[in-house]
């Protein structure tokens, strides 16, 4: 099976470049228009694609994404929709895609369902926000068994814990910038030197930093840090303010070119 996820951060690297790695919601506004934007991404620049499974109580996401879950669950987006949407996706791209999905979803599912159909579709990994590292058990079996990978996230709280979870990363490792939840920050308060220099010693995969990253200036100062930088609430805010499917590949593509224009130089 080939590993997509490793694949997309070496090209980068051959090419001296960082990876950039961006987030939507699925179903926002609708299905149709998620496919058009990962093509627009892909085309703009970006070099993995995170898909949020829309859930109603996402706890690590900010209003941004809040909204853009309860607006794809008012279109009657489930889960099947999201697999039907990856597969057709898959139809036209190899560009790496993770679903940032809770556990919950996976249990209500049903676990062996859930990842035997992330297989089947082309998914490449998920992202568990509110299951903590320690209890990465409970899906760890079932996903290995189809090839999935599950992506744990450090924290700058994480402390004394990033040695065990940097260690035991699979896929690349989340960064998350700083406390909280997602969001657009203006700044950050976070000492990214001592954060970074912690998990650079222990992880054997590539790291990626997201959570509050919205501007391009941003995301070129923090490429240093890391091998990748995610972007998801600013590009969702575009989503979530554009009159209609159009304009929001338009602005979405606009926005991620000039991300990549900036980590570039």
């Amino acid at each position: 099976m080939t590993d997509r996820i490793a694949e997309a951060f070496e090209r980068q690297k051959k090419q001296g470049k960082k990876a950039l790695i961006t987030f939507i919601t699925a179903g926002d506004p609708d299905l149709e228009t998620t496919e058009r934007l990962v093509l627009a991404m892909e085309k703009s620049g970006a070099n993995l694609i995170e898909l949020g499974i829309p859930f109603s109580d996402p706890v690590a996401e900010g209003p941004v994404i809040q909204q853009a879950d309860l607006r794809a669950l008012k279109n009657g987006v489930c889960t099947d929709d999201v697999f039907d949407a990856v597969a057709k996706i898959r139809e036209k791209t190899q560009i790496p895609l993770v679903f940032m999905v809770y556990v919950n979803c996976i249990f209500v599912y049903g676990k062996e369902r859930f990842f035997k159909r992330c297989s089947e579709s082309g998914v490449d990994g998920v992202i568990i926000p509110d299951l903590p590292y320690e209890e990465k058990g409970e899906v760890h079996g079932e996903a290995a068994k189809f090839g999935i990978k599950v992506i744990s996230l450090v924290a700058p709280t994480s402390r004394e814990r990033i040695e065990m979870i940097a260690k035991d990363a699979e896929g690349f490792l989340y960064c998350v910038s700083s406390e909280g939840v997602t969001g657009i920050r203006e700044s950050f308060s976070t000492d990214f030197d001592s954060y970074f220099e912690t998990i650079n010693r222990y992880a054997k995969v590539p790291t990626a930093l997201g959570f509050g990253i919205s501007k391009p200036e941003a995301a070129k100062a923090l490429q240093k840090y890391t091998d990748g930088i995610i972007i998801g609430s600013a590009i969702m805010k575009l989503v979530g303010e554009a009159a209609n499917a159009d304009s929001a590949v338009e602005s979405v593509s606009e926005f991620v070119g000039n991300v990549r224009k900036a980590m570039d130089e």
